[in-house]
């Protein structure tokens, strides 16, 4: 289910695997304030933030483990920068995130999400040149 839903939201940008994923009551513990913390902000995350910025964008599940209801995922989101990310316009260089996240699931649904990537660190080399 996890790795469904790398595969078909945030590689493909499909909303209606989103939807059928996603829980009602989602939580996502990594963004910075409570307003931003339900699913429709992930959504946004994908949808207007990485997929136009990454062109040919890939997930590479490099690990996953679970435990109970939890899966801990290792994985890189790449491809080839082709428009603005985070204030930085297109460069056309290759680049790759590596995200670790932990996803509570119920009834096959996200519930939980906690994550800590390198995106901060790929802009900041982006600005740079």
């Amino acid at each position: 289910m996890v790795a469904r839903f790398n595969r078909e939201v945030i590689q493909d940008g499909n909303r209606e695997s989103f939807e059928a994923l996603m829980a009602p009551d989602f939580v996502n513990w990594s963004a910075p304030s409570e307003a931003l913390r339900g699913a429709e902000t992930m959504w946004k995350t994908f949808s207007t933030v990485l997929r136009p910025a990454i062109g040919d964008l890939q997930v590479h599940i490099h690990e996953q483990l679970c435990d109970g209801d939890k899966v801990i995922t290792r994985k890189t989101i790449s491809g080839k920068h082709v428009g603005p990310l985070l204030g930085v316009e297109a460069t056309g260089k290759d680049i790759a995130i590596d995200v670790t996240d932990i996803v509570r699931v119920r009834d096959g649904r996200y519930v939980e999400h906690w994550g800590i990537n390198t995106l901060a660190a790929v802009v900041a080399q982006l600005r740079q040149g």
